[in-house]
């Protein structure tokens, strides 16, 4: 029944498997009949401190019968204690804008850069540069700023100024008088689950300083400690001058952040957002920080991550004739998969085995679980995870 009715009344965007969950708790779901699946995607990286999660709920709960929503005409105080809170762990001296997802929170990054180049009678800056295979969401701009051409079907024209770099060291043949940003992933996650090379984005950052041209760094996917750090920048000890943010910040409600050291690049009435950063959301937000600020200074993040590696790591000398190496950077993880038709099948076959993992571009098979994962989830997880790759290779 559920089926029927999900195909006759929901516009079918997404290749769905119809299976429905009722239930959830830190990583582990439960479907309409009573099967309990170890969850190493934590929602595309989203429920950073697994599922019903009891702080996070009851902010929520006791937030939701306070005060939900006046609009940003208006102060939020959970929102500034967020960004606050952001800021300071952050270590970087910013401004937040608050927004719903993390096409929004690059749509922002995009406006601000565009802004930024916009100077009294000289030629507009306006070109942004981004990588091949990057991602950075699916509305018109940020989908041009994607950098995989079949993304780009059906949907031009698009806004004309972005240019798309091989690798970071072509990003540098591409700038020119009217280049005013490079946006990237330091760890593209629809790309292949592909860290960028630390010295090469060091580099980078610092040509770009000398020419004033603007760093976004898009961590939609990688900040909130998903690498290790609060962002993948400060994993990378560079300074940005943009940082977009969203996924594992509400650990499933819907947020998207700009944070920029342009502080006084908006006027009021130059960006807005009805929704963005009120009272539920940005409540919830802020008890996530604090949990996974604790879980790292406890230690407990960073034990989590080597084990999770290493785990990985046997897998890939057991079956060579399946994976050809492992990637990723703390709990966001790849296994590089030798054809999309072995991917295909292990997808496949660790769903019959109960475990829900992700695919990603490149052959890639992709683990975000949440990062409150416990050893003994990790555990059933890899040991379903095994019978999957046993049964791929027979």
């Amino acid at each position: 029944m559920l089926r029927e009715m999900d195909q006759a009344f929901v516009l079918h965007s997404y290749a769905r498997n119809y299976i429905n969950f009722t239930h959830a708790k830190g990583a582990q779901v439960w479907d309409d009949q009573g099967h309990a699946y170890i969850d190493f995607t934590s929602g595309i990286g989203v429920v950073s401190v697994g599922h019903a999660n009891e702080r996070v709920s009851d902010a929520i709960c006791d937030q939701a019968k306070k005060l939900i929503h006046v609009s940003n005409l208006y102060l939020i105080e959970p929102q500034a204690r967020l960004a606050k809170s952001l800021v300071e762990k952050s270590g970087y001296d910013m401004r937040c804008f608050f927004a719903n997802s993390g096409a929004e929170a690059n749509e922002g990054a995009i406006k601000i850069a565009r802004k930024y180049g916009e100077v009294d009678g000289e030629p507009k800056r306006y070109k942004v540069i981004t990588l091949k295979h990057s991602f950075h969401g699916r509305t018109i701009s940020t989908l041009k700023a994607t950098g995989q051409e079949k993304m780009h079907h059906y949907f031009g024209p698009f806004p004309d100024g972005f240019v798309y770099a091989d690798t970071i060291d072509h990003i540098a043949s591409l700038i020119d008088d009217r280049t005013v940003c490079v946006m990237i992933e330091l760890v593209q996650g629809e790309g292949g689950v592909e860290p960028q090379e630390k010295a090469r984005v060091q580099q980078l950052a610092k040509l770009l300083k000398e020419k004033d041209i603007l760093l976004a760094v898009d961590e939609v996917q990688t900040g909130i400690y998903r690498t290790g750090e609060l962002f993948a920048s400060n994993l990378y000890e560079i300074e940005p001058d943009i940082i977009t943010v969203a996924k594992g910040l509400g650990n499933g409600v819907p947020i998207g952040v700009v944070m920029t050291t342009l502080k006084d690049i908006f006027s009021p009435g130059d960006h807005g957002s009805t929704f963005g950063g009120n009272y539920l959301v940005t409540r919830a937000a802020y008890e996530v920080l604090e949990i996974l600020e604790s879980y790292k200074n406890s230690g407990g993040l960073d034990e989590s991550m080597l084990y999770f590696e290493e785990r990985l790591a046997g897998f890939v000398k057991h079956y060579p004739e399946i994976i050809e190496k492992s990637v990723g950077l703390g709990l966001m993880r790849g296994l590089r998969i030798k054809s999309l038709e072995l991917l295909n099948t292990l997808v496949e076959n660790a769903f019959d085995e109960k475990l829900l993992v992700l695919k990603a571009g490149r052959n890639t098979l992709r683990f975000l679980p949440p990062l409150t994962i416990t050893r003994e989830e990790m555990d059933e997880g890899f040991a379903r995870l095994e019978k999957a790759f046993a049964k791929t290779g027979e």
